[in-house]
């Protein structure tokens, strides 16, 4: 069966390691359209963020962003899809961030462009000051985040080095007892993690599943690539699921066809293989 959609992951995936995005996997994508093919961006990124690619590559599609708790309109900015988390869940998150000194993030906004709301960062952590600097004009700085949490935010985000958010991640996974869902990205080559908490109804998988209903578009018809533990929602909803080369070893353990890695464009070698 022919391939009618195709879903991409960007950081690790589309994009190198230096968050380039490269001649061949640009001229796959277009390709790719041309073709019939439809092609959306699925991404733990911000909306913001990861829609300043989207119009990089001319494409009027879709955007998927905070691993599937926001779908919008890249154009127009309409909300198409919103799994908002709960306010009280939120505060309860804020709280067990404080106790266990995790540096954390309320993205906010769903329906404009977004934002990021902190009450303070370490100063230890310099790979998320260098993020909030560079979008700088989306980050607010309260006091405290507990009393502005007053609505449903997007989600909740935490970021740091490897073990220590591994370990934040098991005891949040504990407390909060099935009450939401967390996504790792993980980056074991410059000891970072990023953790997404989510209402329980948000992930790349359902939200690809939406797209593609609405479209009338079977599994089998949709082939998915990513690299990270975000993606494996997607990844097994598609009837044809790629991981990159570089993904992390236990993204390999699930039968999925193997892509080089994100330094030899493996996402268009995907794309020439088996949609084109």
């Amino acid at each position: 069966m022919p391939i009618r959609l195709i879903a991409l992951d960007i950081d690790g995936t589309l994009l190198t390691p230096r968050g380039e995005l490269t001649p061949r996997n640009r001229a796959a994508i277009l390709e790719a359209r041309r073709a019939g093919i439809e092609v959306i961006l699925v991404t733990g990124r911000r909306f913001a963020s990861a829609r300043a690619l989207l119009l990089e590559l001319g494409l009027d599609v879709p955007l998927v962003s905070h691993n599937g708790a926001l779908t919008k309109n890249v154009e127009t900015l309409e909300t198409l899809d919103f799994h908002p988390l709960d306010a009280g869940i939120a505060r309860e998150i804020i709280r067990l961030g404080r106790d266990f000194g995790a540096d954390m993030i309320c993205c906010d906004d769903p329906h404009g462009m977004g934002t990021m709301i902190i009450e303070g960062i370490s100063e230890t952590n310099r790979a998320l000051h260098r993020y909030l600097d560079r979008y700088r004009e989306s980050v607010v700085e309260v006091d405290d985040l507990i009393e502005y949490v007053q609505q449903s935010p997007i989600q909740m985000m935490f970021s740091g080095r490897c073990d220590p958010i591994d370990s934040f991640a098991k005891d949040l996974e504990v407390a909060m007892d099935g009450r939401i869902r967390l996504f790792q990205t993980r980056y074991r080559s410059v000891d970072l993690t990023i953790l997404d908490a989510l209402s329980t109804t948000a992930s790349k998988g359902v939200s690809l599943r939406a797209l593609a209903e609405q479209r009338g578009i079977s599994p089998a018809e949709v082939m998915a690539i990513g690299d990270n533990h975000n993606d494996l929602p997607m990844l097994q909803f598609a009837g044809f699921g790629v991981v990159m080369a570089n993904a992390e070893d236990e993204m390999k353990q699930h039968g999925f066809i193997e892509t080089p890695s994100n330094e030899e464009d493996g996402v268009a070698r995907a794309i020439e293989s088996y949609a084109l």
